[in-house]
């Protein structure tokens, strides 16, 4: 295959070289246009538009009084059944966009045309690594390179003009579960990446790159490692005594997989880190323990990587309670003076106020419903934690599940309102500690089989009582200043700008418009599509653009009850907005691209071993994908056509469906023990499909 695919003659060669800033070809990002990005309106250069990730723009050609007026200006189709979770970049007229499986393509921002595509080629055993989806959260972009991180751990450089690739660096050890689904960040010729794969047993790093050459700069281990071997740091060590047992046997997890922000006044690089490996802390951790810095954000030396601080919003997490989520840097009025913040609003439920030159806590509060904790106590900064959710091996209802509150989808905030816009989410789970744990075969140590009565209420409960809307959160006053619920959660992430407008994706298959200060809904376009992924806008010739990713998936779609199996689904599509756009989207298709598999499930034929022995290794193998006890998931397997019980062995050991994310497994499952986990699907189908 070829690897760059040029499909724009010479005028869109002229176009690109001609459009950029000082007309040194296309994407010429460097350090002093990031520092001055609000002179430049009109540009969205980095994954949150600015160091700070504050996701506002201050464009308001498109505003609360015009915006009924938007239509759809173009769209493109994207080529995938999985979760669009990416924001382009609009830099000089030409829109950078990426996919899963990491393809790169590049429209003329004004028409849609398509300028060139790139495909790394990710070989396809990576997709059954990649706990929440084959996603990708977007590019970066530095003096003429777009930089993509791969699913498979390469960091590629690739040349702004014409795709082809600068340099590409391996990141991680293939031979471990690593996967890369976040976005690069530059900063002063640097290009930041973490990774993925706490769920698969690893230990969490992010790496600094020079963006000229792909040259290691810096790495910052998240966890410590086995302390025979020596520690990276002083900071390792420091968070070795908040360890016990032979942690580092399971991997340790706190895996830089999505935020980073960038303070350029005081030369700091914020990082938030993920769960723990395993989740079970007593199988991870036997004596305790805070286990730094999982769950933590942590401000690093942006030169060097040393650790300057950090705050640890879940000491000794085991919920998957990650502290990834965006983080917002801002300047906020509070008690009187200007304190220089940093914001984030994690999965564990608290809104988080810091002061970003040293870490301490200014104030949290919860923005949703949680049992977890009742608060945070202010003097020493920790969760007064409820003790009942730390569980055993009987299972526990708690909130918020490992959806978390809030998740990757990003928050916005303004500072003409000086609010956040905050996609919520109200979620329960039922946790389990697993009989036992080898942390030679890795798994989250926890339990979902046995118990059905206990799963059972739990499930019935998280059901009835999980919900979710778009809040308007007042971070000074820590509270709600508005709300707009949705009929269920789902929504994607959100772009507010100088217009007075907060823009969401929404689980009802339409893109809205809001008024930033009140929370009214101005505009509403179905659009075919859930876009669970933050819009982006831009201008080209003086107009005004709104674009956003629309294609459901990602780790709601993974992790969450089987209502969303009603979706009906297009194709995604990047979908391009403005005043009077008049294009059309095509008719629906007869079938819906999410859930087309609703026949009657097959008759139950196996033996009552077959389903037991099938449920164990489904847990094992197939809950991160495809949900526990099969209900939802990236596919809902309860619902599969006749034609895919027919080929069932082989999709799982032969790889049939691997260009979708579904790679052979038959390097750990036998062909008895696959047969077995169909005779539990069709035995959990039969059970739903009789009780409807």
């Amino acid at each position: 295959m070829t690897r760059a695919v040029w499909r724009a003659g010479a005028a869109a060669l002229a176009l690109l070289a001609g459009s950029a800033a000082g007309g040194e070809g296309p994407a010429q990002v460097d350090h002093a246009r990031l520092l001055h990005a609000d002179a430049e309106p009109g540009q969205w250069m980095a994954p949150g538009r600015t160091y700070d990730e504050q996701r506002f723009s201050p464009l308001a050609q498109i505003n609360a009084g015009n915006v009924q007026r938007l239509g759809l200006a173009w769209y493109a189709d994207i080529n995938t059944e999985r979760g669009m979770e990416a924001s382009p970049l609009a830099i000089d007229g030409v829109l950078y966009n990426v996919q899963p499986w990491n393809l790169v393509t590049a429209y003329d921002g004004k028409t849609g045309k398509v300028l060139w595509t790139y495909d790394p080629e990710v070989p396809l055993r990576f997709g059954r690594l990649a706990c929440c989806d084959i996603v990708s959260r977007g590019l970066a972009a530095w003096k003429g390179k777009i930089y993509v991180a791969t699913l498979g751990g390469r960091l590629i450089a690739l040349d702004a003009a014409t795709g082809k690739p600068v340099w590409s660096v391996l990141t991680v050890d293939n031979s471990k579960s690593y996967t890369i689904t976040g976005a690069p960040r530059v900063f002063d010729g640097k290009v930041l990446i973490g990774n993925g794969g706490a769920e698969m047993g690893v230990r969490g790093y992010v790496t600094a790159y020079d963006a000229e050459t792909g040259r290691q700069i810096w790495r910052w281990h998240t966890v410590p490692g086995n302390p025979a071997a020596g520690f990276e740091s002083a900071a390792m060590e420091l968070a070795a005594k908040t360890w016990t047992g032979e942690w580092w046997t399971a991997g340790g997890g706190g895996t830089v997989w999505d935020s980073v922000s960038y303070d350029p006044a005081l030369n700091l690089v914020y990082v938030g880190v993920g769960n723990g490996s395993p989740w079970a802390r007593d199988w991870r951790s036997a004596g305790g323990g805070d286990n730094l810095f999982l769950a933590s954000i942590v401000a690093l030396d942006a030169d060097t990587g040393d650790y300057r601080w950090h705050y640890q919003t879940t000491p000794g997490e085991e919920w998957d309670y990650t502290a990834t989520q965006q983080m917002i840097l801002a300047d906020l009025q509070i008690g009187g003076r200007t304190r220089k913040v940093l914001m984030q609003a994690p999965k564990n439920g608290f809104f988080y106020v810091l002061d970003r030159e040293t870490g301490e806590l200014i104030s949290a509060e919860m923005f949703a419903p949680i049992n977890w904790a009742s608060g945070i106590d202010k003097a020493t900064g920790r969760p007064i934690e409820n003790p009942a959710v730390r569980y055993g091996t009987t299972p526990v209802l708690v909130s918020p599940g490992a959806g978390g509150a809030h998740n990757w989808n990003p928050m916005a905030y303004s500072p003409l309102t000086h609010l956040v816009y905050l996609p919520v989410t109200e979620t329960y789970m039922g946790y389990a500690k697993a009989e036992s744990f080898d942390p030679a075969k890795g798994g989250l140590g926890t339990s979902f089989t046995g118990f059905e009565a206990e799963r059972d209420a739990i499930t019935r409960y998280a059901d009835a009582h999980s919900r979710g809307w778009l809040s308007a959160w007042d971070p000074v006053r820590q509270r709600e200043a508005w709300r707009v619920p949705s009929p269920q959660k789902g929504s994607g992430g959100v772009l507010a700008t100088a217009g007075n407008l907060v823009f969401e994706g929404t689980i009802g298959q339409t893109f809205a418009a809001y008024r930033a200060d009140t929370g009214e809904k101005l505009w509403e376009m179905p659009v075919q599509q859930v876009p669970i992924a933050a819009p982006i806008t831009y201008t080209v010739d003086g107009e005004q653009y709104i674009a956003v990713n629309a294609g459901w998936g990602g780790g709601l779609a993974h992790v969450e009850r089987s209502a969303y199996t009603q979706l009906f689904l297009s194709k995604p599509r990047l979908l391009v907005f403005k005043l009077g756009g008049t294009a059309k989207l095509p008719p629906m298709p007869a079938a819906s691209m999410q859930v087309p598999e609703l026949s009657p499930p097959p008759a139950p034929n196996g033996t009552a071993e077959q389903v037991s022995r099938g449920e164990q290794l489904y847990a094992a193998n197939c809950a991160l994908c495809h949900g526990v006890a099969a209900r939802g998931g990236v596919k809902d397997l309860r619902h599969m056509a006749p034609e895919t019980h027919e080929a069932f062995l082989d999709i799982v050991l032969r790889g049939a469906r691997a260009r979708n994310g579904m790679a052979s497994f038959a390097d750990v499952l036998t062909p008895a023990e696959a047969e077995a986990i169909h005779h539990y699907l069709i035995a959990r189908a039969n059970a739903d499909w009789d009780s409807r």
